[in-house]
């Protein structure tokens, strides 16, 4: 919980210090006795934080709704049989910002409830953690199936919850990431259907045609990018993606 609480709590101070002035950080680095275990336990502390920062990444992007946004996105480029355009650099990027557009009320939540009030000495540590995981666990049980949630609870040998509270965060994070892979192929195989259609009548049409020896993707792909050009592919894609989480 404290891991998160970290790594939350940067995303939320850069996202709230974006517009201030730049300032340049100083950094001290000194190695001496400690005084004490208070300064032993501190130290073990910043190590710990330090170790777990590259972790913050992954963490993020396993909590929000980055997963099924890049899955549904790494679909249709392989529907299209466009190989690498758009390239990763591009349907990571559009995932990203996705994501921001998404999440940015839960963020939101979590800085005015957790992390403004904990830097202003308000609230507690404890309660700045819980105040901070609320709407991203909120966020994550609007996602995650039941079944998928029952998976990870038994596997556990936990008690069977009677509330969302009684479920642990480290309990529901796997689920919502099984959850949101399932969801992201659902929508793949939706997104693959017409452009398999397209590719059934370029071969039939080749084969009456005897060209055996003209690789179908070759006539069927223009074909393709028309069609989701013409029916404005990239909004009814992207309305459907930022639907699907409401």
């Amino acid at each position: 919980m404290k891991v998160i609480f970290f790594i939350l709590s940067a995303a939320l101070l850069l996202a709230s210090n974006a517009e201030a002035a730049p300032a340049i950080p100083s950094l001290n680095v000194e190695v001496g006795t400690a005084e004490g275990p208070q300064d032993v336990a501190s130290s073990l502390q910043v190590l710990a934080v330090l170790t777990v920062v590259s972790l913050a990444p992954g963490i993020l992007i396993m909590t929000t709704s980055f997963i099924r946004i890049v899955v549904v996105l790494g679909f249709l480029r392989s529907a299209l049989a466009t190989q690498n355009v758009p390239s990763n650099q591009v349907i990571v990027a559009l995932a990203l910002f996705l994501t921001f557009y998404l999440m940015s009320p839960y963020w939101s939540q979590a800085n005015e409830q957790g992390l403004q009030p904990y830097l202003n000495g308000q609230i507690t540590q404890e309660e700045a953690i819980d105040n901070v995981v609320e709407p991203i666990r909120e966020f994550m049980f609007k996602q995650t199936r039941e079944s998928d949630l029952a998976l990870f609870v038994n596997l556990a040998n936990d008690e069977r919850p009677e509330t969302q509270d009684d479920v642990s965060t480290f309990t529901l994070i796997p689920a919502f990431i099984i959850s949101e892979l399932k969801t992201g192929f659902q929508l793949g195989f939706m997104i693959y259907v017409p452009f398999i259609v397209i590719d059934m009548i370029v071969a039939s049409t080749l084969m009456s045609m005897g060209m055996m020896m003209l690789p179908p993707v070759m006539i069927s792909m223009p074909f393709k990018v028309l069609l989701f050009v013409m029916v404005d592919g990239w909004h009814l894609l992207v309305r459907s993606l930022i639907l699907s989480f409401r």
